[in-house]
């Protein structure tokens, strides 16, 4: 069972480092039940309300915050529906990305034959955008720093993924079991390294930082 790494802690919110490979809540059956959920549960007792306030895919790492009880949830998403916090993502991509700077503007869906993977549709997808800036490059690989406006699911691996034509980046996450070549990182090389948002019961703009694992081979 996972242990909580707390990054630190406010009136109404705990914000926490989910290590890759653990869900952020319970899935389906008692073999997906160990969750960020689950654990924050058994370690405050105190508290039945809803307590996760966005989520993390589960091979992604980074900061996660979660809510102490009833009025902070409602106040952090709120804040998360109306795009109010700041987040930021480090990635390492497999393959050359050209521009230094830009932006991913693809609408997703559920891939319904292909669950759990989404997909563009430009038809009956929903509005996603992503900002990305260039930290560093090799031949074969690009680290870049993610800005994600929209809060889709998977869109991150998706934007990277989708070909240059098509409007995406053309290069998959390293590591991606879904979208790319699960045997080319021994891990997902997504990380949330930066939240922030107001503090739900003020005052004040809450920053918190965590810089990833991946190592000084790929800088």
């Amino acid at each position: 069972m996972c242990e909580l790494t707390i990054v630190g802690a406010g009136a109404g919110f705990v914000v926490i480092d989910k290590p890759p490979g653990v869900r952020s809540v319970p899935g389906r059956g008692p073999d997906a039940a160990e969750s960020i959920e689950q654990r924050v549960r058994a370690r405050w007792t105190d508290y039945d309300g809803p307590v996760i306030v966005h989520r993390l895919d589960i091979e992604t790492s980074g900061l996660m915050v979660v809510a102490r009880d009833r009025v902070a949830h409602q106040r952090l998403s709120r804040q998360f529906m109306h795009r109010k916090v700041g987040k930021t993502y480090d990635a390492v991509l497999q393959g050359v990305v050209t521009p230094d700077e830009g932006a991913v503007d693809l609408p997703l869906r559920v891939d319904w034959e292909n669950r759990p993977r989404q997909m563009v549709c430009h038809e009956k997808g929903r509005k996603s955008r992503t900002l990305y800036r260039v930290v560093a490059r090799s031949d074969a690989w690009t680290r870049v720093a993610f800005r994600p406006m929209t809060g889709r699911t998977h869109q991150l691996r998706v934007h990277s993924v989708t070909p240059v034509s098509a409007g995406g980046l053309g290069a998959p996450i390293l590591g991606d079991t879904l979208y790319g070549d699960a045997s080319s990182a021994s891990r997902l090389l997504l990380h949330a390294d930066h939240l922030s948002f107001w503090a739900p019961y003020g005052p004040g703009w809450c920053k918190f930082d965590s810089p990833s694992s991946f190592g000084a081979g790929w800088a």
